[in-house]
């Protein structure tokens, strides 16, 4: 049937096949023991509707032909009834350009598809095709542009998260009004039931909107929680972490790129992780991201784009083997930037395979808020790094790297620093005939107090090759303290070891902790005005002369202060405990006994630096 008929006939042609298409459903649904027969039915209407696309087609074409008053009202009236034809055809037919772009589709293909009417005109019709059966397709395509034959054969569509294993017909159409041959598709569904004619396009209930709505909000919630952890500020891992959270559920693909020295630069790829793909994901991470057209879009607009088909495959740039998105089998993709505007630290890509749904708008718009949390998150951890780094130079700058040996004695130390920049210093140190040591810190914390005590240290340091005298070397630090202004008072200690006699001078410090052979513990006298609270303040010097198996021992305002469960402070009492019971320990386990014994006593939790020094006769 593929010469021209009269309209009248094609509209009775038309009714009887859909009556009969009709008559197919409701056996399939009654016989379901009875499916080949039915199948081989259906294959024959196929052909039939073939044949009435031609015959439409051929009757259009007549039309156009005719002279006087019928190439006017006559035939846009028989223009209006072929477009009605087609719309109410009851199987999909698409009408495809010769590139095999969607010009036309019926009602039919939208319920099949699940698409709004509309939507996929001008969408590339191989991107419907499952991947490995694109250039099969495409063969069958030009086949028919070339020759006028028709082809039919079997094939699977994907859309919308739905496959369909179809009967695909194509025939050639010349219409009207266009220079190049057209494509008829008829597709005839195989396992796939079509929807009753006239029922509308399943839309989401209310309940799978609010469950939507849910899992958006939770993935913000585990995401600022992620974001928020100490350890993305610690480490540069914030990004990693944003990629396997968004993976699996939310994309098959995750691909961050970060921008450094101007370019963007591949950092993370996470690929499906049900298949044996390390050699693509090595091809993605190789891949320049400059050369994906989407990523570099992003970045120089600095705003998201949403890719609900997939129509132009190299938006990830190519490899020798092709396009990286037809090799990761995308259907649907979305790139949003890192960061907000006027700062884009990079790009994320999610890409989806075309058997999921597609992502929207309102996928656009969560992931988005994410890439501006992810950019903070990124910009926070630099900023944490910089103080990081500020931070280790200023505690170097008040710990020694390591005790140096004291003749006739052995000495160990322990630093913890605070939950902040710290002022607490400790040093080891020559002077004339013998050796010195300085300890404490100043009544504050953070980078200023911490500079003030890196400056107490070093004073004490260089004064001590001019003064015999550790008392004189602490008046004249106090003295230049004093005459900074700074505002800040230092607690400090500092003595000068000769022989076995130490003479000490204290400046508003905890007394020394002396342990005796036999397990008895007393207290040096300590006390003294801090330094930096007026000129010519007292401090308190005291001379010690160590026994053989003695041990002197120093510590910090951060040691004693430390709170138990029930906020009791640690306190000195508790120090000498600890002490009578480790008389006959090397200086290095008895610091390490005061640091066991306090982690236990305030639950590991450290607010303020903790400094422990110990001096014994060897």
């Amino acid at each position: 049937m593929t010469e021209p008929i009269g309209l009248t006939a094609l509209e009775h042609a038309l009714d009887e096949l859909i009556g009969r298409v009709s008559s197919l459903r409701a056996a399939r649904t009654a016989y379901p023991g009875e499916l080949v027969q039915t199948l081989d039915a259906a294959l024959a209407e196929l052909d039939t509707a073939t044949d009435l696309l031609a015959a439409a087609k051929a009757e259009l074409s007549r039309g156009q032909r005719r002279q006087g008053s019928r190439q006017g009202g006559g035939s846009q009236r028989e223009l209006k009834l072929l477009r009605q034809v087609f719309r109410m055809f009851p199987v999909p037919v698409i009408v495809l350009d010769g590139g095999g772009v969607i010009r036309r589709i019926n009602s039919e293909t939208s319920r099949l598809l699940g698409s709004p009417d509309g939507f996929l005109v001008g969408r590339s019709f191989p991107l419907l095709v499952d991947v490995p059966r694109r250039a099969a397709f495409r063969s069958h395509l030009t086949r028919v542009l070339q020759t006028g034959q028709s082809a039919a054969f079997e094939t699977r569509l994907t859309h919308q998260g739905r496959t369909h294993v179809a009967q695909l017909s194509l025939t050639r159409l010349t219409m009207p009004g266009e220079a190049q041959h057209m494509v008829a598709a008829v597709v005839l569904p195989m396992q796939v039931q079509l929807p009753e004619p006239g029922s509308s396009r399943p839309e989401l209930s209310d309940a799978s909107l609010l469950m939507m709505a849910a899992k958006r909000q939770e993935l913000l919630s585990r995401m600022a929680a992620l974001l928020l952890d100490e350890e993305s500020l610690r480490r540069p891992v914030a990004l990693p972490r944003t990629a396997r959270l968004l993976a699996g559920e939310w994309a098959d693909w995750v691909i961050g790129d970060v921008v450094r020295d101007g370019l963007p630069r591949r950092s993370v790829v996470v690929g499906p992780k049900d298949q044996p793909i390390g050699e693509l994901v090595r091809l993605v991470e190789r891949a320049d991201p400059a050369a994906g057209p989407v990523v570099a879009q992003v970045l120089d607009q600095g705003s998201g784009v949403v890719h609900e088909m997939v129509e132009d495959e190299s938006l990830l740039g190519s490899s020798l083997e092709g396009p990286l998105l037809t090799a990761m089998g995308a259907g649907s993709l979305v790139c949003v930037p890192i960061g907000a505007e006027g700062s884009i630290r990079g790009a994320l890509t999610l890409v989806r395979s075309h058997d999921r749904p597609p992502y929207t708008l309102a996928d656009l718009g969560l992931l988005q808020e994410i890439g501006a949390h992810l950019g903070l998150a990124l910009s926070a951890q630099d900023r944490f790094h910089d103080r990081s780094q500020a931070a280790e130079a200023l505690t170097a700058s008040v710990v020694p790297r390591a005790l140096p040996n004291i003749p006739g004695f052995e000495a160990a130390a322990i630093y913890h620093q605070g939950a902040s920049v710290g002022a607490e210093f400790y040093d080891v140190f020559p002077v004339k005939g013998g050796w010195g040591f300085s300890l404490g810190g100043a009544v504050g914390s953070g980078e200023e107090a911490a500079s003030v005590s890196a400056m107490v240290r070093g004073g004490l340091r260089v004064l001590s090759v001019w003064e015999d005298d550790p008392d004189q070397a602490m008046r004249k630090v106090n003295e230049a303290l004093v005459a900074q202004r700074s505002g800040m008072f230092v607690m400090a200690v500092t003595g000068y070891v000769r022989g076995r006699r130490i003479r000490l001078s204290s400046a508003g410090h905890h007394p020394a902790a002396l342990v005796q052979q036999d397990g008895s513990v007393r207290f040096a006298s300590g006390g003294g005005v801090p330094l930096g609270i007026a000129d010519g303040a007292e401090t308190a010097v005291e001379e010690i002369e160590l026994a053989p198996g003695q041990t002197l021992v120093f510590y910090s305002e951060g040691l004693i202060s430390s709170r138990g469960e029930h906020g009791e402070p640690y306190g000195e009492e508790r120090l000498a405990d600890v002490l009578a019971r480790s008389v006959e320990q090397t200086p290095a386990t008895v610091v390490k006994t005061i640091e066991e014994d306090r982690h236990g006593f305030a639950g590991g939790r450290i607010w303020d630096e903790i400094v422990v020094l110990a001096l014994k006769v060897a």
